[in-house]
């Protein structure tokens, strides 16, 4: 079992939480011949977000410890094996998807929340519908 996380770019997600989990679900299909392991595939804030997480969080390298990166064009869905550092895992996925101006969905969490990049240089809870 994981603790999940996402970072999305916001111009390709639509913005009102009801869509936005529709479009979750079609974009965790990984339905094509994508090569998921590649950050070169998606948006350069992304690259530059995987850059940075990964530093702090690497790449697992067995079932039990590090973390699982899935990157499509538009989103990295994280997977993080250690719960001992899932408050870390939130606080740095939360802080460096503000610094890349990338929306956050804490797909672990009861409450589904999503957030979205403010002018601000935060991130602010995306409203319902």
């Amino acid at each position: 079992m994981s603790y999940d996380l996402m970072v999305f770019d916001p111009a390709a997600a639509p913005a009102k939480r009801g869509d936005f989990l529709d479009w979750y679900e079609q974009q965790t299909e990984w339905a094509d011949d994508q090569d998921y392991d590649n950050p070169a595939v998606c948006t350069p804030p992304l690259q530059a977000f995987h850059a940075d997480i990964a530093a702090e969080f690497p790449p697992a390298e067995d079932e039990d410890t590090g973390t699982d990166y899935t990157i499509d064009r538009s989103l990295i869905y994280m997977s993080f094996l250690d719960w001992d550092k899932i408050d870390d895992a939130h606080g740095a996925v939360s802080r460096l998807a503000a610094k890349h101006a990338l929306g956050f969905f804490d797909v672990s969490s009861d409450l589904a929340e999503v957030w979205l990049p403010d002018k601000k240089g935060g991130l602010r809870i995306a409203h319902s519908d």
